[in-house]
């Protein structure tokens, strides 16, 4: 693809980043060749294609609004109506907001005109979401509950969960949600949105707040895992929880001497928080039900471990190290 000069910087961006950006998002190799002023991409025909418009998004931007047609939705993309008075709450300074959404979930942003049958609405703009089903969700889902907090009940009151056309074609990916009360929101959030990350990393499925309704996005058996890592936690206010781990394959399960269990567990829980947050896990010492169940040996107490394999193992070799 042949650029001019101004688009070649465009195109880089500080330290390379934007051209890197582009090759992340659509899995293309991205060559710039800036003497002889070419955009070389290397991959499958998709890849090609989603990089070559990508760029183009891109240097677009540098002379003014970028327009998207009914084509370009039906392909990678994901439009979401932002209201006028909210856009620059999501822009954020410079751009940085989008941008560490771009970071987060490998996707490229940008305000755009969306060109169909329809007039544009003068009180919203449209915001392009290129990239990944997930990718695209998770971004989406980020904007939405931005947006509620400067204008509340501008997507929740209309009980959509926005989603994509290809995803009501695929029978088992959707999303399901679950509205909270004022007094469960800033739990199920926890310090800094921790314990929202943790139930999305351990449950491997694409978890938002938006304003107080969890949208839970993904195929059926990661949304039905996030609902019972979400009720467990709502237990938890109530005293210990057991759970039957049997035939489970998202769980360990690791037995604590009681003499260790504080230590393990830290002050307010500060040391067990700092594994779930390296290992992308959620962890809990369980309840005592049936002694015989959810005691291990005499004198232990048993702690279960929830998320992927990987993270699992690496929760349950620190656990064994603290011990």
């Amino acid at each position: 693809m042949k650029i001019t000069d101004d688009d070649a910087a465009f195109i880089l961006g500080k330290g390379g980043k934007t051209k890197m950006k582009i090759a992340r998002v659509s899995q293309a190799e991205v060559e710039l060749f800036e003497r002889d002023l070419v955009l070389e991409f290397r991959g499958s025909e998709r890849q090609r294609r989603h990089a070559k418009r990508y760029a183009r998004c891109v240097m677009a931007q540098r002379v003014g609004p970028v327009s998207v047609d009914e084509s370009d939705v039906g392909d990678d993309c994901t439009l979401v109506t932002v209201p006028q008075s909210a856009v620059g709450f999501v822009t954020g300074k410079g751009g940085n907001f989008l941008r560490t959404i771009e970071e987060e979930w490998g996707v490229i942003m940008f305000f755009a005109e969306y060109v169909s049958g329809r007039g544009r609405g003068k009180d919203t703009e449209k915001l392009a979401i290129f990239g990944g089903r997930d990718g695209r969700r998770g971004a989406q889902l980020k904007v939405m509950s931005t947006v509620e907090t400067k204008v509340p009940g501008f997507y929740t009151e209309t009980g959509d969960t926005y989603e994509n056309s290809e995803d009501k074609e695929d029978g088992d990916w959707g999303t399901s949600t679950m509205k909270l009360q004022d007094d469960e929101l800033s739990y199920a959030l926890g310090k800094k949105g921790m314990t929202r990350k943790k139930i999305a990393w351990a449950s491997e499925c694409i978890v938002e707040y938006v304003s107080n309704i969890v949208f839970m996005s993904g195929n059926r058996k990661v949304r039905t895992r996030a609902k019972e890592y979400l009720k467990w936690l709502f237990e938890q206010l109530e005293g210990p929880v057991h759970v039957d781990t049997e035939g489970r394959d998202d769980c360990t399960v690791v037995e604590v001497p009681l003499d260790c269990v504080g230590y393990v567990t830290g002050n307010r829980r500060e040391t067990l928080g700092r594994m779930e947050e390296e290992w992308g896990t959620l962890m809990f010492f369980m309840g005592k039900r049936d002694a015989g169940k959810s005691r291990g040996r005499e004198g232990s107490e048993k702690l279960v471990i929830f998320g992927p394999e990987r993270g699992r193992r690496g929760s349950e070799l620190a656990v064994m190290s603290s011990v």
